[in-house]
């Protein structure tokens, strides 16, 4: 029997009235919501990503973008942000006057003594801009005359998972659209065979916090518009080959099948998430070739290979996921993510952050200077940071060669290149602790409402309706881009 009509069959007049009611007012709020969402499978337009109509708003300076997020918080004082008087305030309680009654984690709540801890490690200026770096990431000094280093970025959140989902979602609230889920909904790709978003997960050499899905989710978008996880292990994403005595003639017609009856499923219900299976089968067609092209290193240069480490081929590395990065941007991709765990150092700081260091220096320094030698920085933007920064004061048992750091989100540095950038330059300071703000403050939504500047979007404007309000990665509140960095 037809399961549709013995459904049909089995319904009562209270159960018919009562679904009738909910899908017919969802197919007219779709209608007065416009066709954005319920666009012609990417089969019949022939692109697997189209943009939406009208972006970007301007003429963008950069088509792509990385993100190179640092899971964990790196401490802004070790790495980017040197405070050499801090050298004479070893083991001293931290002023009363800088911290000012803030907040605090209830990890050192308790302590009696906030000592400060001053950085073990070395700094230098860097190249003809002068922007001071620490020995630990010394092959990032030589890219300093590309980058923007902000010294002054801030957020909301005090704890790792709702600053991790405020730096990808504009909001610490699950349930948003991240970053490059809104880029893939509104720019598309000019990829044809590969996903719009995509990201890694390397491994790391000690354990660390889990990395939750809803950083690279698209919320309350179609589900279409989700980041594509490449694997770091086996299969770079589970279920595209083919199974045993299946060719792909038999899979393209199946496909084609497939993608007829659910088509009669969206003109009948109005479902967008139809439209996503459609184009998520079409998908996994397409990287049946694609992903193994694009994993195969073997025409890569020596040159090439060396210059991302020694880890470059070694599937699962951060050093390996930046060249597929580049490779991935090479072929359209819109945006490729790469988060990097480890880095919540409360204790052995100063081992556990040049161990970090080590994994992703090299290979980031070689994206950058990869992608300039292509021609590819002056329209890619790649961002650097973390989702809070770390305390000047000691957490636990301090000494000069070993101290830790707790969570501090009233400043942390970030860098950003590429595309729109004005490279070379230092935007915002901070005090003597590295503890308070004091000049030019950024805040997150300030510099994701930069990022869509660059990528052509004004964030004002780019909206999607959900739940009430026109919703924005930059939140309902005006967030506007740092002019100062733009080029």
């Amino acid at each position: 029997m037809n399961p549709a009509h013995e459904y049909h069959q089995l319904q009562n007049r209270r159960q018919f009235f009562q679904g009738a009611g909910l899908k017919m007012g969802g197919i007219a709020l779709a209608q007065l919501l416009g066709q954005r969402t319920l666009a012609a499978p990417a089969t019949t337009t022939g692109e697997m990503h189209p943009a939406l109509p009208g972006l970007p708003h301007f003429a963008p300076k950069a088509k792509n973008l990385i993100y190179l997020h640092m899971n964990g918080a790196p401490s802004q004082i070790d790495l980017f942000d040197h405070k050499p008087r801090l050298t004479n305030f070893f083991d001293k309680e931290l002023p009363n006057s800088i911290r000012n009654g803030q907040r605090i984690t209830t990890m050192t709540s308790g302590q009696k003594r906030f000592p400060v801890a001053p950085s073990k490690f070395a700094f230098e200026r860097c190249g003809k801009s002068g922007v001071e770096m620490s020995e630990l990431v010394p092959h990032m000094k030589g890219i300093a005359d590309d980058i923007t280093m902000i010294r002054s970025v801030h957020t909301d959140a005090i704890n790792h998972d709702p600053a991790c989902t405020f730096v990808m979602t504009g909001s610490e609230v699950p349930g948003k659209p991240s970053l490059g889920s809104w880029l893939s909904y509104g720019l598309g790709s000019e990829s044809q065979n590969l996903p719009a978003f995509a990201v890694f997960t390397p491994t790391v050499r000690k354990p660390s916090q889990a990395l939750f899905t809803r950083m690279w989710t698209s919320g309350f978008l179609p589900s279409k518009f989700d980041g594509v996880k490449l694997r770091s292990s086996g299969d770079p994403v589970l279920y595209v080959k083919n199974p045993p005595g299946v060719v792909p003639s038999d899979r393209r017609a199946m496909l084609n099948a497939l993608g007829k009856l659910n088509q009669k499923t969206f003109e009948r219900f109005g479902d967008p998430e139809t439209q996503t299976r459609i184009a998520q089968y079409e998908m996994a067609f397409r990287m049946q070739t694609s992903v193994p092209e694009l994993t195969d290193l073997g025409k890569e240069s020596k040159a090439t290979l060396e210059m991302y480490g020694p880890n470059a081929q070694k599937p699962g590395t951060f050093a390996h996921s930046a060249l597929l990065t580049r490779r991935l941007i090479e072929r359209g991709v819109r945006t490729v993510q790469i988060l990097h765990r480890g880095w919540d150092q409360h204790g052995s700081l100063p081992a556990d952050i040049k161990n970090q260091c080590m994994d992703v220096d090299q290979p980031t320094t070689a994206l950058i200077k990869d992608l300039k030698q292509r021609g590819m920085l002056d329209d890619t933007l790649v961002v650097f940071g973390g989702e809070f920064g770390r305390t000047v004061y000691c957490q636990g048992k301090l000494t000069r060669e070993n101290y830790g750091r707790d969570h501090h989100p009233r400043n942390f540095c970030m860098w950003i290149a590429g595309g729109g950038i004005q490279p070379g330059i230092t935007h915002g300071a901070t005090d003597d602790f590295s503890y308070n703000i004091t000049r030019d403050p950024v805040h997150l939504n300030e510099l994701n409402a930069t990022i869509l500047h660059c990528m052509g979007i004004d964030n004002s404007r780019f909206t999607f309706p959900f739940q009430g309000l026109d919703q924005r990665l930059t939140g309902v509140e005006e967030a506007h881009p740092v002019r100062a960095i733009l080029a």
